[in-house]
């Protein structure tokens, strides 16, 4: 995991588990230091996301509206959807197919 091309886009992949999350909540907490008007967190690659990474996103997103930004999820797979759904988070998250979507949502 590094910081991508656009300094507002965080990529993932594989699985954010309880040993990935604190690293995740570096580059990203890295991100949001910059308080640009949007962040986007690219999950397109991310085949599991457990608790502790959802936490890292709803802790990330709620410093992000703290500064009056917005905070986007982008590329959900289809294996990765059902954890957003049960937990009722993709009620919580604004949620893109993909990253340039997000980055062209008002």
């Amino acid at each position: 995991m590094t910081l991508p091309d656009a300094s507002n886009v965080l990529p993932l992949e594989g699985e954010i588990d309880l040993h990935i999350a604190p690293r995740v909540a570096a580059l990203l907490d890295a991100i949001i230091g910059q308080k640009p008007e949007r962040v986007v967190v690219d999950l397109s690659g991310v085949s599991y996301i457990d608790s502790s990474g959802l936490a890292v996103l709803i802790e990330g997103m709620q410093k992000v509206e703290t500064y009056g930004g917005k905070f986007l999820l982008a590329g959900l797979q289809d294996n990765v959807r059902p954890i957003f759904e049960i937990a009722r988070l993709d009620q919580v998250f604004m949620i893109f197919p993909h990253v340039d979507a997000a980055l062209a949502a008002v």
